[in-house]
């Protein structure tokens, strides 16, 4: 037998494994809400190739391929033990059973390390929440897809209606086809059917409303069955805690924003500081892409090195704010044509730091250039910091973050030489540090940030949605503090 016959065998006997995963991880995210990770990325509804990949890249951030052969018994165990619902990280528990000297077999470690998620200390099933989404644009489409995606069992978040203004002949029809077919993200996995008479698009079983309204003031939303809901503005078109408030109608229990607040509105980035929002608050921002891109990195660098001042330089793919050709906009430059020019412009996102990271003293300045790309944004992060360090012992830092902290699901790692923007359309994190061209020198580091600016922060999204919902799951093994 060639060497080649060697490998091939290998990979359909690896083939042969991830599909045996596929039903056991199936059963676990229907029957039980427990949804199967590995290092942070989940195995639900994925493919044999799918599961065979994401084994893979451990590689790149670990420094070793994980396989499936290694996460198999952990899967199997977890498949005949008296789990309540919860995410479990069987990249985890196969790294940290490595690293655990105390000679127990797999079954007796994962019973241990997912204990806070069996027996007596089971959390119950909590009743599905109402999600209404306030406008049906780039972010709105994604969040959609994200809640069809997790539906899940049903018992967890429920896109019950979407509200958009009134459209002409034949509207419902070319909105569900907006959310089937992507031209940057792709086609939507699954089946999309519409009821134009009912107004209603049912996408893999769930059924969406589509409430046409001017006025978020003129809506009741218990006509429609909601009740209790969350509702997420996509608009941008208010942005202060007066404004927003229109959206208290009733069914509407709380409003988040997809763009920074204003005022005294909380500006939440998820991982950072949402634990610190309040359970009477019922209005709240997720605040920019590009601030949920360069503030987890800030902070695992200033919890690690110190930071007294940095600069953030944002060359962003272009928006719908932009004018495809040369016409007239309130802002001068951004109506220069966006697939023809470089465009310099303002960010918001280096103020929004102070929100986020109150703690962070140090004086963080930015600026923005558009560029003809659709989708995918670079941070250029340069940091003084309070004292001085090394290249590698930096990556070495933001890798073991990526890895193992409560970040690890913000804070991607990549050491791929050849890595360019396309890459990252459909990263499920908020910004991914690229190795190669991090630059340390003294206590100067400047970090190159990559974000899917739509997907990476629609996903940040759909996190302070599960966290003020009461949907939000524990994840075991328990991240490193």
């Amino acid at each position: 037998m060639t060497v080649n016959d060697d490998s091939f065998t290998n990979w359909k006997h690896r083939e042969e494994i991830a599909e045996s995963m596929i039903p056991m991880i199936g059963k676990l995210h229907r029957e039980r809400d427990v949804t199967v990770l590995l290092h942070s990325r989940s195995l639900v509804n994925k493919s044999v190739v799918s599961i065979l990949k994401t084994h893979r890249f451990a590689r790149q951030i670990a420094g070793a391929e994980l396989s499936v052969t290694e996460t198999l018994p952990f899967l199997e165990t977890l498949t005949t033990l008296d789990l309540g619902p919860s995410q479990i990280d069987i990249g985890m528990l196969a790294a940290t059973y490595r690293a655990d000297d105390r000679g127990l077999s797999v079954a007796e470690f994962t019973a241990e390390a997912v204990a806070g998620a069996t027996g007596g200390n089971k959390i119950d099933r909590r009743e599905g929440r109402d999600v209404v989404l306030y406008g049906f644009g780039r972010i709105g489409r994604l969040v959609a897809r994200l809640l069809i995606e997790k539906s899940g069992s049903g018992n967890g978040l429920r896109l019950r209606a979407i509200v958009v203004r009134g459209g002409g002949d034949r509207d419902i029809v070319k909105r569900a086809s907006l959310l089937r077919r992507d031209s940057i993200h792709g086609q939507f996995q699954g089946t999309i059917t519409v009821d134009e008479d009912a107004g209603t698009i049912v996408a893999n079983g769930n059924e969406i409303r589509v409430i046409y309204a001017d006025d978020p003031t003129s809506v009741d939303y218990t006509a429609y069955g909601i009740k209790d809901a969350i509702l997420i503005d996509n608009t941008g078109k208010w942005r202060d805690r007066e404004g927003l408030s229109k959206h208290l109608r009733p069914g509407i229990d709380k409003v988040v924003l997809t763009a920074p607040g204003k005022g005294d509105v909380p500006n939440i980035v998820h991982g950072v500081n949402h634990d610190t929002i309040k359970p009477d608050e019922r209005i709240m921002s997720c605040a920019s892409c590009t601030t949920n891109a360069i503030v987890p990195p800030l902070k695992a660098m200033d919890d690690e090195f110190g930071v007294r001042r940095g600069h953030v330089e944002t060359v962003h793919s272009f928006t719908n704010d932009q004018n495809l050709l040369d016409n007239y906009h309130k802002s001068e430059r951004r109506g220069r044509s966006a697939p023809l020019n470089m465009v310099i412009t303002e960010t918001g996102a280096a103020s929004a730091v102070a929100k986020a990271l109150p703690d962070l003293k140090a004086r963080i300045t930015g600026s923005s250039i558009r560029v003809p790309v659709p989708d995918v944004s670079i941070a250029i992060l340069n940091l003084q910091l309070a004292r001085e360090t090394t290249r590698e012992e930096v990556l070495d830092h933001l890798r073991e973050v990526s890895l193992t902290s409560p970040l690890k699901r913000q804070i991607d790692f990549i050491s791929a030489p050849d890595a360019v923007s396309s890459d990252f359309i459909g990263s499920r994190h908020a910004s991914i540090v690229d190795a190669g061209a991090t630059k340390v020198e003294g206590d100067n580091a400047i970090l190159y940030l990559w974000y899917d600016n739509e997907f990476g922060y629609s996903c940040q999204v759909i996190r302070v949605v599960q966290h003020v919902s009461g949907v939000e799951y524990p994840t075991f093994p328990a991240p490193a503090v």
